[in-house]
């Protein structure tokens, strides 16, 4: 069973699919998770799947090359799954332990307890029944599929409830009607189209208004609709009749219409009419560049990291791109910048970017890569783009807008990488006059940050660093400063006075401002020493609110508790609790203005120990 599921396993995340809660990633997770479990039952402590991917690459990858490929990605998917899985079976033991505990040789564990542990502890059913059979336990597999019925019938009616169906039996209407939009936007930004309907409020009207929004579906539009990642245009309609309209957002339903989000401006437009259709140039310019460099910082990212790493997502919009990869850990800051180098080295080539169409079997055949879960039609174009001394740099199925040139894209800057989920990794990115102006404006706070150190730019890490640890030094001496406050019990009249003496005991109080609370404990042990026999209380404010630590020398722990103290004195504060041992206690409160009475509130209670 394991070798056959580590077969499957391996498989699917060859072919993109991840773990996940639904869909094919919860098909493979329940694949991963029954091996998992087989193998903790073999008396496996650690994560073994990942260790078994080099026999399977071994026995399979020559039929198979893109195992050879994903063995990097496969082997870091298992390990993090089979880790976090660990956990999850451990939980879900002990709480069929916990449900099972009554049940007699025989029993039955209820359907909706089983479906609980499936729900919200993800410890799926088979597992339930795996874990209870060697018990001689079952399970209600009757009332489990009614709250597993019950669950997806909920979440029906709350989905006819959005509107979504409504809109989608709509949008089927029309393209059943009219067919699909004629996208002619490759070649221009500009062209003629004629209104098939138009859409006000989730009904087909025959006329829009000034003022009003509307969706127009045109026979055939220069403006892209939102897909594959990339946003949707706007732009400007006119008709010669004085209709004018600002298109704000295109989109795509069923990925066959191009609909034309639409404020009337001025005039009117009724159904039928011609429309002469403007996009945003500008716009749709650096729409263009950051698509382009999506495909660039893709072919980057599997130059420099590997070829498991896929397109998981894309935003493209005119102002920045965010791409999210398949890749197990953070990219380090060299790995970062070398990406960087490579993108930027295609721009400076200025290679022209070829489109071919073709079917998507002959493109993948040519070295395309086609996006895993995207749906592509008979014909596909495919996207070539930069050289390298072997072949094209980047090939990819896309439907999207591009820049003619690689040089129209200027520069690529990426400003940040971060995770998305388990083996997920997101870069976000700036081209052209945003990419410049960023850099300007980082420079702009370096020469700032110089001119408020009085030194030159290239000074400024040196001149932090030195700062820092000015600062580091100051931060010791000041809390040595306080310990030594605390220690010499505050003013001079303390000082001459010395420990109290309260129910026969020395008693050491002290209130001190600002001392980092990590301190308490070794400053409360040093005014033990200092005492030699009694009992130290020392009270922190910091920010308006108090820590207290009290301690209390050895020869006294027998029958005066620290606990016992310091929970007066974080009464004292407004606060509730406090706990360690015999000897030493900490707590809090949130009244720092109440110290001194937490002071007294331990001397009260010491004074009511019994000798």
């Amino acid at each position: 069973m394991i070798a056959d599921h580590l077969r499957a396993s391996g498989f699917l995340v060859a072919d993109g699919v991840l773990p996940a809660n639904e869909g094919r990633g919860y098909v493979l997770r329940r694949i991963m998770r029954r091996a998992m479990r087989h193998a903790h039952l073999l008396g496996s402590k650690e994560p073994l799947m990942h260790r078994l991917v080099p026999a399977l690459v071994a026995e399979m990858g020559a039929a198979y090359p893109e195992l050879v490929r994903a063995q990097p990605l496969i082997e870091a998917t298992l390990a993090q799954e089979e880790t976090r899985f660990r956990q999850t079976l451990a939980n879900g033991l002990r709480l069929l332990d916990e449900a099972t505990g009554d049940l007699a040789e025989g029993g039955t564990l209820p359907g909706e307890t089983a479906f609980k542990l499936y729900d919200t502890y993800g410890f799926p059913y088979d597992l339930t029944v795996d874990a209870l059979r060697a018990r001689g336990l079952g399970v209600d597999r009757q009332g489990f599929d009614t709250a597993m019925a019950q669950q997806k019938a909920a979440a029906r009616a709350a989905w006819r409830g959005s509107g979504d169906r409504a809109s989608d039996d709509l949008w089927f209407d029309i393209a059943e009607e009219f067919g699909s939009t004629e996208f002619t936007g490759y070649s221009g930004d500009e062209g003629e189209g004629v209104v098939l309907t138009i859409v006000k409020d989730g009904k087909r009207v025959e006329s829009a208004e000034i003022g009003e929004t509307v969706d127009l579906v045109p026979n055939q539009t220069p403006f892209y609709g939102e897909s594959g990642g990339q946003i949707g245009d706007t732009g400007k309609l006119t008709t010669l009749k004085g209709f004018q309209g600002e298109v704000k957002d295109t989109i795509k339903p069923l990925g066959r219409l191009h609909v034309l989000r639409t404020r009337v401006a001025a005039g009117e437009l009724t159904v039928g009419e011609t429309i002469h259709q403007s996009v945003d140039a500008d716009r749709r310019n650096r729409v263009r560049a950051n698509h382009s460099a999506t495909h660039l910082l893709h072919a980057a990212l599997r130059h420099r990291l590997g070829t498991h790493v896929t397109q998981k997502g894309s935003l493209v919009a005119p102002d920045y791109f965010r791409f999210d990869f398949s890749h197990p850990k953070a990219l380090s800051r060299d790995e970062i910048e070398q990406v960087e180098a490579d993108v930027n080295a295609q721009i400076r080539g200025n290679e022209a970017v070829t489109t071919r169409l073709m079917t998507p079997d002959k493109a993948i055949e040519a070295g395309a890569m086609a996006l895993f879960g995207e749906k592509y039609g008979d014909e596909v174009r495919v996207l070539s783009m930069g050289r390298t001394p072997e072949a094209d740099y980047s090939v990819e199925l896309c439907g999207g807008t591009h820049v003619r040139a690689l040089g129209d894209i200027q520069l690529f800057k990426i400003i940040s990488e971060s995770a998305v989920s388990s083996g997920v990794r997101r870069i976000e990115a700036l081209t052209g006059e945003a990419a410049r102006q960023w850099l300007v404006g980082r420079d702009a706070k370096l020469r700032e940050a110089a001119a408020t150190l009085k030194s030159s730019p290239d000074e400024v890490p040196a001149r932090i660093a030195s700062l820092v640890e000015d600062r580091r030094r100051l931060e010791r001496e000041l809390a040595d400063a306080k310990k030594a406050l605390a220690m010499g019990g505050g003013s001079a009249k303390s000082d001459e006075a010395g420990p109290e003496q309260v129910n026969g005991h020395k008693f050491l109080g002290q209130v001190v401002d600002g001392l980092n609370p990590k301190d308490l404990r070794s400053t409360v042990d040093a005014m033990k020493q200092r005492i030699g026999s009694g009992v130290a209380a020392l009270v922190a404010v910091n920010e308006g609110r108090a820590s207290v630590a009290v301690g209390v020398t050895d020869d006294l722990a027998g029958h005066i508790s620290a606990v016992d103290l310091v929970k007066a004195a974080v009464e004292a504060l407004g606060g509730q609790g406090g706990g360690g041992r015999p000897d030493m206690a900490q707590g809090g409160g949130p009244e720092g203005s109440r110290a001194k009475e937490a002071i007294e509130a331990v001397r009260d209670a010491l004074e009511k120990v019994a000798a």
